[in-house]
């Protein structure tokens, strides 16, 4: 990360503990993780202990820590999803990609994650694709979702 980009974060900031998230959100969304190097800078700047950096990075869904991928497939296991089949669209996301929820597929594609709650719970199972909400998400819809944003060409039926 460009150090002159973290200073024009943390203009205005500097010695403003209470500040943190706020920094850490524009610092999330101008590189997409939360880099290493980047948040002991934001500790050292703000005057707040790397240990709490680490714990409000941690506490919070909203942060990452890791490099996440082009698209970002947020899927919600709160209860009412849950009793609607967010279990099968986990499996679905597993067979199909290959990788864990909080994981990110080899060529950087698609991260998938699951949340407890999105909000949205009379529209559920929701799946959130890259700050899009889609309701009433089925298996079959989400693999034509993830395809697409794989992109994986559909092929044509000859008759």
């Amino acid at each position: 990360m460009a150090m002159m980009n973290l200073d024009s974060i943390l203009e205005g900031r500097r010695s403003q503990p209470h500040m943190l998230v706020e920094v850490m959100l524009d610092l999330q969304d101008q590189e997409g993780y939360l880099p290493e190097e980047a948040l002991k800078t934001v500790s050292k700047e703000l005057g707040v202990p790397l240990i709490d950096v680490y714990r409000v990075a941690h506490f919070y869904k909203a942060f990452s820590l890791k490099p996440r991928g082009k698209n970002v497939i947020t899927i919600c296991t709160g209860t009412a999803c849950h009793v609607r089949g967010s279990d099968l669209l986990v499996n679905q996301v597993k067979g199909q990609l290959g990788i864990e929820p909080g994981d990110t597929t080899p060529d950087g594609q698609i991260t998938v994650e699951c949340v407890n709650c999105v909000g949205a719970c009379a529209l559920g199972p929701i799946v959130v694709h890259n700050e899009s909400y889609c309701k009433n998400m089925t298996p079959g819809k989400l693999r034509k979702k993830i395809d697409k944003a794989a992109g994986v060409k559909k092929e044509k039926k000859h008759a």
